[in-house]
């Protein structure tokens, strides 16, 4: 091998060579180390219901809209992407559809065994979990033997054991308020950091309405705002370095009043927080038009008063993504910066649903025995229909699917009223139309061919477990609970020009109660009564010739309604229902009294009877709704087609 020469440098070249080393090194002592910067990755999953695999069981058939099986997908993806991540779920998982059922009525789970949502999540490395409202459904006792197969720690502050003193300063909290993780991060120059990010989860108060038969006396519930102001400071003193509230309540710029229901907008304004995953309402943030000029919310970065927050729909539609940028100034972690978004799993083009990740084939393995067993489950014939029975005008008209539960429900009263005080009453029924479209999505309708009845016909018509309950009105508490009802609809300018939408999407579906046994109309142009207990006089309300057997309803006459828990115990805070008025509380519910009526008759003919309909009073004003595309082939002559919409939804003009 050839040698090349030395290299030869003359003096003055080694002086300037000299002089930039040195120049360098006195920069780099004058100047201070630039602060260590970590970017993390905080992935939400929420309102999951049960939808682990992407299936309707309603329709027997797979679904591309929902499944946490797909939803997978998005967590695998967005990991890979992020150098430092971590997964939460934020409630409402237990419950919500047949799997649910199936593992807490079909088989029953015992103590030890692994929840189905389980199976899955436990492979999905989950890092901690908040309880929602509809996970109480099944009782304490359920809950807790649920939670046991979780490999990850649940978290709800707000709910204390319940205790026979009013000092508040002593109560216990039934779960784990938070938790402080310590997680290893990289931070953006490759230097490792251990970073202990706390997390603190939130329920809506009102479970004790919602399910006050099995929760009174065993717990109690807090103002969600109240709490983290308590809990907050506590966290950051033992040792957190960042603080995640997760918030199984919705967001609404309403005026916080105490003990809300969705109370995200103000929990954002509580001192130490970093970054806000919320649900509940089943909602899409950033990103749903609903938030638009929410004062302080950027609907578009992500952000409530410069908090990052995330709500990823429900069903596993949506993966929810928060990335914070962590810098470490004098020895603590601060948020520099952060923003949110939420993945679709599907996107809809002209009413077509087309995926945009593929299922996890790990994640539906882990739950295939206990999908083929709920799918056997749902199988077993209760019964059978002499007409079709669907939902998808039952905000527009009498449906046979609302009629359908109304008469179970008369049926079964009739018989356990037998030999009581109360037989001779007149009697009523309430029932609401749960799967109406909304923000559930344009596959959330009711539709039951005619024929066979299986139980997931059941289940499809009536979708919680409620327990089956009878209360005692008089006629004014009656109306009141239909003006109350009638909120559901916007109030229509019979003078407009301008197009008006019927349906209030702010007040869901299942507070739309109609009330067999009377007769009524409802005048959309009378403006909406709120926050009064009391029903106005006849005719200075929406609820107009409301009538008993062709006569006006007497205000002091007394009628017992058959309801449901939900309902009877305070559920939609509707007037003289806070479970003081419940005098039977049945030992079935709704669902399976459904199913009893379907195995006592040979055939049930579901045909609405019409008791309630719209005042003829909008004269030639233009009225929209939107539903099912399906329910084309299905409308009467008052309803006029118009168009596909954006989001899959068939637009309807109403003529009264």
């Amino acid at each position: 091998m050839r040698r090349g020469k030395p290299l030869a440098i003359k003096p003055d070249a080694w002086s300037r060579m000299l002089r930039c080393v040195l120049g360098a090194a006195l920069l780099l002592a004058c100047c201070p180390a630039l602060p260590a910067t970590v970017q993390l990755r905080v992935m939400e999953t929420t309102d999951l219901h049960m939808h682990l695999m992407g299936y309707d069981y309603y329709r027997d058939e797979v679904s591309v809209t929902a499944g946490l099986t797909r939803t997978a997908g998005l967590i695998a993806a967005a990991r890979k992407e992020a150098a430092n991540s971590v997964l939460v779920d934020n409630g409402d998982l237990l419950q919500g559809n047949p799997m649910g059922d199936y593992a807490a009525r079909g088989r029953v789970l015992r103590f030890g065994e692994t929840h189905p949502a389980f199976k899955a999540m436990n492979l999905l490395g989950y890092d901690v979990g908040n309880v929602g409202n509809h996970d109480f459904n099944y009782g304490l006792d359920y809950l807790v033997k649920a939670l046991h197969g979780a490999n990850f720690p649940y978290v709800s502050a707000n709910v204390v054991v319940a205790d026979p003193d009013d000092d508040d300063s002593n109560d216990q909290p039934y779960f784990r308020p938070w938790v402080i993780l310590g997680k290893t991060v990289v931070d953006d120059s490759g230097g490792r950091h251990r970073l202990n990010i706390g997390y603190i989860g939130f329920v809506p108060p009102q479970i004790m309405d919602w399910d006050r038969d099995k929760l009174s006396g065993l717990i109690k519930t807090k103002d969600i705002v109240d709490t983290a102001r308590r809990y907050v400071p506590e966290m950051r003193a033992h040792g957190a370095d960042i603080v995640i509230a997760m918030a199984h309540s919705g967001m609404y710029d309403n005026a916080r009043r105490g003990m809300d229901e969705n109370a995200v907008y103000y929990l954002a304004k509580v001192h130490g927080i970093d970054a806000i995953l919320f649900g509940h309402s089943h909602r899409v943030f950033p990103g749903d038009e609903l938030f638009d000029g929410f004062p302080g919310v950027d609907n578009q970065r992500g952000t409530v008063f410069g908090i990052p927050a995330v709500m990823p729909g429900f069903w596993g539609s949506h993966l929810g993504v928060v990335d914070l940028r962590l810098r470490l100034e004098d020895g603590a972690w601060r948020v520099a910066g952060g923003h949110a978004e939420a993945r679709p799993i599907y996107r809809r083009e002209h009413g077509k649903a087309t995926p945009l990740v593929e299922p996890v084939r790990a994640i539906a393995n882990a739950v295939r025995d206990d999908h083929a067993a709920t799918r056997a489950y749902m199988d077993k014939t209760v019964g059978a229909t002499a007409t079709a029975i669907n939902s998808y005008f039952a905000l527009i008209e009498d449906a046979p699917s609302v009629q359908l539960v109304n008469n179970a429900q008369l049926w079964y009263a009739r018989q356990i009223l037998r030999g009581t005080p109360y037989a001779g009453l007149p009697l009523l029924s309430a029932a609401s139309p749960f799967r109406a479209g909304g923000n559930a999505g344009v596959d959330n309708y009711t539709d039951v061919p005619a024929g066979a009845i299986a139980l997931r016909n059941v289940a499809d018509l009536y979708i919680y477990p409620n327990d089956l309950k009878i209360v005692l009105l008089t006629g004014r508490q009656v109306r009141a609970w239909l003006e109350k009802s009638a909120e559901v609809f916007n109030t229509i300018d019979p003078h407009s020009s301008r197009a008006q939408w019927l349906v209030n999407e702010k007040t869901p579906a299942y507070n739309f109660d109609v009330i067999d046994g009377v007769t009524y109309e409802i005048d959309l142009t009378r403006p909406l009564r709120t926050g009064g207990s009391a029903a106005p006089k006849a005719g200075e309300g929406r609820i107009r010739n409301l009538s008993y057997h062709g006569k006006p309803v007497d205000p002091a006459q007394k009628f017992l309604v058959v309801t449901n828990s939900y309902r009877a115990d305070g559920g939609g805070r509707f007037p003289a229902l806070d479970g003081t008025a419940t005098v039977i509380d049945a030992p079935d519910k709704n669902r399976d009294v459904i199913a009893a009526y379907f195995l006592a008759g040979a055939v049930i003919d579901p045909a609405a009877d019409h008791n309630w309909k719209f005042a003829a009073t909008t004269g030639e004003a233009v009225i929209y709704f939107r539903t099912s595309p399906k329910a084309r082939g299905s409308a009467g002559p008052n309803m006029q087609f118009v168009s596909i919409m954006d989001d899959g939804f068939a637009k309807f003009r109403l003529r009264p």
